[in-house]
């Protein structure tokens, strides 16, 4: 290969023409250049002088993207060559294949250098999260970092007129230190701060309409910890949180299972009692300078966090006990968001290599070859199931490149709009879960962290879709006879084997979870047993078979106290355990009862409610309404006539 241009001959534009100016709301005019063009600097310096540039700093603060946007506006027709090292094997720079030789005639082995470092044109050389890598991989960016060769390969002949290497030096967030001399004493290293890079001009471009001085403001207030607690990264996915509608705090990290809190540290250091929490005081501060909200939660959240990924292009981590439908609905609003099935992997039997894999070229260099479903042009979302689970304990730091720079092997990856990561929390009802842990670097990928609730994903009207009146039982059964705790043993999925079983006219006890010798999970069965038996209880169903009767129990009730009686209560009770389906089978019921029910009963079931019931009880209040204006209204209408029912669907259609 023809040697490319040599560095000296490299003409960088000037500072003021490499940055293009875009007026925001933060920076109505061009910033003054300061410390955050310190590694800037260092990049011009290290690109001038040909030496390899050892950069540490803290995650999240920029280094890597300061790269990706500074070097092709300095230096025109220079492109940037980025090497995720957690991801590198080590056959994936360099391997000795068979090879033709075109003179003899023979096979012979021959050297071949991963497609990247042969890009044609001048570029720099970006080796990210360098101490990710294993010993072996170490070795060779050795010889890269003292010397800018590969093997056989002179870097320099390839086009390479900068070589860097980035990276955390923490042992917190890595496995190894760099401590061989023979590769320190080659390099120039510099030492970073979150002041060092331009990340407050990248976030005021993000958010061009918010002015984001204040919360620059808050955030240089706060302590040394808290700033490192709070990087760049994590604040961006706060604002982008606080974009979206939902609580900030979603934008921490769940670091091993648990929300990171901004803690001071204590009195007596690190190493002592913890300080004050000053996470909701941050957070309300921060939305109150943006202008927005910061609810406690909001509705249907599942459901919004994955279409909101769909939308703006975030990789989403949901945490959630096993069993509570994570991976169902994260593929259902897939279908619905692409009208295709996602790309599907599970980490407890994939490997990066499934993903992708170094394979020779006929023109003699490696070329990373994907895996079929990631490189299809349509749309589509990724679903990472089991993130926690990985197949080794490498793989974790292996996907911080898909998840935070959305490649593989350097490749971009068409179509994709959105990456969900599934896992279940380290404990979960007392019993700790076999999972893997992670650093804040690999957490803080995720734009958005979610601890899902059972009560969270609407597992319940597909049970009753899928397995009707057994459903309704089983679930009648589930919310009010046994208590909170009981609930957590029975999930979603036990709930289906309990129905399948009652079908196939089995014990239900050996549908419970089995906790080993001859012990089952702690819920009493008898009151399903009861109620599968066809025991009387009261559901809505019965409701309507004895309506006039229990309208006039209800009149009673009112009659007798404000706050109405137990029948209120019972009736009360019903309507707010009913899925939606059983309370549009039963609308005319539902508005017959409802005046007998005292108004701040009523409130609560619009109040906060998600958007399904919100239309339901409209609609409900609406019928309401006509059917005490209709003159043929009575205590004994207890069926409604052909034109009612008319009248309720266009009124549930309207609504």
């Amino acid at each position: 290969m023809a040697a490319a241009t040599p560095p000296a001959a490299i003409s960088p534009e000037p500072p003021a023409a490499g940055r293009r100016w875009r007026a925001n709301a933060t920076y109505p005019e061009p910033p003054q250049e300061g410390p955050a063009a310190k590694l800037e600097k260092f990049i011009d310096a290290m690109i001038a002088t040909g030496q390899t540039g050892q950069i540490f700093g803290e995650h999240g603060i920029g280094k890597t993207s300061t790269f990706v946007s500074y070097v092709p506006k300095r230096y025109p027709g220079t492109g940037l060559v980025v090497l995720p090292a957690a991801n590198l094997a080590p056959d994936d720079l360099l391997i000795n294949a068979p090879v033709r030789d075109e003179r003899s005639g023979e096979l012979a082995l021959r050297q071949l250098v991963m497609r990247q470092l042969t890009p044609g044109t001048p570029f720099v050389l970006l080796v990210d999260d360098s101490l990710q890598a294993g010993n072996t991989v170490q070795s060779q960016l050795m010889q890269m970092a003292c010397n800018w060769t590969l093997g056989e390969y002179d870097l320099r002949e390839l086009g390479c007129v900068g070589v860097f290497l980035t990276d955390n030096e923490s042992l917190a967030e890595t496995s190894v230190r760099r401590s061989d001399l023979a590769i320190l004493d080659r390099m120039v290293t510099l030492r970073l701060s979150a002041n060092d890079t331009a990340w407050r001009y990248a976030l005021a471009a993000r958010f061009p309409d918010w002015d984001l001085r204040e919360v620059f403001r808050q955030w240089a207030a706060l302590d040394p910890h808290l700033r490192g607690l709070l990087s760049p990264r994590t604040l961006q996915h706060v604002l982008d949180c606080a974009r979206a509608g939902f609580p900030l705090a979603w934008g921490l990290p769940l670091h091993n299972g648990r929300r990171l809190a901004l803690v001071e540290t204590g009195a007596e250091g690190a190493g002592g009692a913890p300080g004050r929490d000053r996470t909701d005081e941050v957070l309300d501060a921060i939305a109150a300078a943006v202008g927005a909200a910061n609810p406690a939660t909001v509705t249907d959240p599942v459901r919004r966090i994955l279409r909101a990924a769909a939308a703006h292009r975030w990789a989403v981590l949901l945490q959630g006990p096993p069993g509570c439908g994570k991976t169902e609905i994260a593929k259902q609003v897939a279908r619905e968001e692409t009208g295709r099935e996602p790309v599907y992997f599970s980490l407890p039997v994939t490997n990066v290599e499934d993903l992708c894999v170094p394979v020779p070229t006929a023109d003699g260099a490696l070329e990373a070859m994907l895996a079929r479903s990631l490189l299809d042009p349509e749309p589509k979302v990724l679903i990472w199931d089991e993130y926690n689970r990985p197949k080794d304990k490498a793989t974790y730091a292996k996907l911080m490149e898909i998840t935070q720079e959305w490649t593989l092997a350097g490749r971009e990856l068409p179509g994709l709009r959105a990456q969900v990561a599934l896992q279940n929390p380290p404990y979960h009802l007392g019993r700790k879960m076999l999972v893997s842990s992670n650093n804040v670097a690999q957490a803080s990928r995720f734009t958005v962290s979610y601890e899902v609730r059972p009560e969270d994903i609407p597992a319940n009207e597909w049970l009753i879709s899928t397995y009707g009146e057994t459903a309704e039982t089983v679930l009648e059964w589930w919310k009010n006879d046994i208590d909170d705790e009981g609930r957590d043993w029975v999930t979603k999925r036990t709930l289906e084997r309990l129905i399948k079983l009652h079908r196939a006219g089995m014990p239900l006890e050996q549908g419970l979870i089995y906790l080993g010798d001859g012990e089952y999970a702690p819920v009493p069965l008898s009151g399903l047993e009861a109620r599968l038996a066809e025991r009387p209880q009261i559901g809505l169903a019965e409701l309507a078979a004895d309506l006039a009767g229990w309208q006039a129990r209800l009149a009673a009730a009112v009659e007798t106290s404000a706050e109405g009686t137990n029948d209120t209560d019972l009736v009360h009770q019903v309507f707010s355990n009913a899925e939606v389906s059983q309370l549009e089978r039963h609308l005319d019921v539902v508005a017959r009862l409802l005046p007998h029910l005292p108004p701040k009963l009523r409130a609560t079931y619009l109040v906060g409610q998600a958007q399904a019931r919100q239309r339901f009880w409209i609609t409900a209040l609406a019928r309401m309404g006509e059917l005490a204006a209709a003159p043929a209204y009575s205590l004994s209408s207890a069926s409604p006539s052909p034109s009612t029912s008319s009248s309720s669907s266009s009124s549930s259609s309207s609504s």
